[in-house]
């Protein structure tokens, strides 16, 4: 079971459903994904467990869309595996600030992205036209409610320009957050369906003109906080009226050696989770239908 937003044909604004195996049915008298996230754990779990009052649709007769809308923001967490740590020492020209927040009593959190910058399964995700060294990073991402709840769970590719960041950890933002860095997989995960949070398997795999350019996998076993640590630090300073997707960093991160390539192919699985898949373009004007399907989400360039 997942919880999805998708369109359905002829439809004249997104529908919100649960997918079971291979078909979507509706939630009636729900609009919007954040609607959902401002209600309380148990009453969440009510709503997606009720009995289906209609028919359910085939999963491949609609377009399955970002899994957030409304107010919803992604934040992430950084240096919270010990791979990272090592991968922003390497890169940084101050390598000692990694070193320091890696056992700091303060996680490092920060923006990712508005709903309407965020893509999902097939869409493309976005490479900087201005740093030479970019990469992707796999990351377990919390769905959460409005008091900070643990309601789903799912996977996010955070794009990372590794040369801007390194140049200056105060250009992180401008690092992390560009048109197509942010992508989601279609569907949420209900937590309660999770055994064990953490302990899944995260696995990515880089494609290259039909070859495997690159592959690493790791754990959230590796965590090196707790998933419930950096939730409250979340929201120890921010509230979040319709939630918030945190993703809780990366255990994956490419050799200095490596950076991806415009007509790449991003594969990211988590064990139990999610999958997500998005081919690789570069620079603000290959993302501009992301203005242009604000509006207009039939116009988002999922291919079929």
């Amino acid at each position: 079971m997942h919880l999805v937003r998708y369109l359905a044909p002829q439809a004249a604004a997104p529908e919100v459903g649960v997918c079971r195996e291979s078909h979507v049915t509706p939630l009636r008298g729900v609009d919007t994904v954040a609607e959902l996230l401002r209600l309380p754990s148990v009453e969440f779990r009510e709503r997606l467990e009720a009995p289906p009052e209609t028919t359910p649709v085939p999963v491949s007769d609609v377009r399955l869309l970002p899994p957030i809308d409304g107010h919803t923001e992604v934040w992430a967490g950084g240096v919270t595996y010990e791979r990272s740590r090592g991968a922003r020492v390497a890169e940084s020209n101050d390598g000692s600030i990694y070193e320091q927040i890696y056992d700091a009593a303060r996680p490092e959190l920060f923006f990712k992205a508005q709903p309407w910058r965020v893509v999902t399964d097939g869409e493309p995700v976005a490479i900087r036209s201005d740093s030479p060294l970019n990469v992707p990073e796999p990351e377990l991402a919390l769905v959460l409610n409005r008091d900070g709840e643990i309601l789903g769970l799912t996977a996010c590719n955070d794009m990372s320009s590794r040369s801007i960041e390194g140049d200056n950890p105060l250009y992180l933002p401008q690092a992390k957050i560009y048109n197509g860095s942010c992508g989601l997989a279609t569907g949420i995960r209900p937590g309660w369906l999770v055994d064990d949070p953490t302990d899944l398997a995260i696995r990515m795999t880089i494609h290259r003109d039909g070859a495997q350019a690159w592959r690493g996998e790791t754990s959230t076993g590796k965590l090196h906080r707790t998933l419930r640590e950096l939730v409250t630090a979340l929201f120890d300073g921010c509230d979040f009226p319709d939630g918030a997707v945190l993703a809780t960093g990366t255990g994956i991160v490419p050799e200095l050696n490596f950076t991806l390539r415009a007509g790449d192919r991003v594969d990211i699985a988590i064990d139990g989770v999610a999958e997500l898949s998005n081919p690789v373009v570069r620079g603000r004007e290959a993302m501009a239908w992301l203005v242009e399907s604000l509006d207009k989400p039939e116009l988002r360039r999922t291919p079929r």
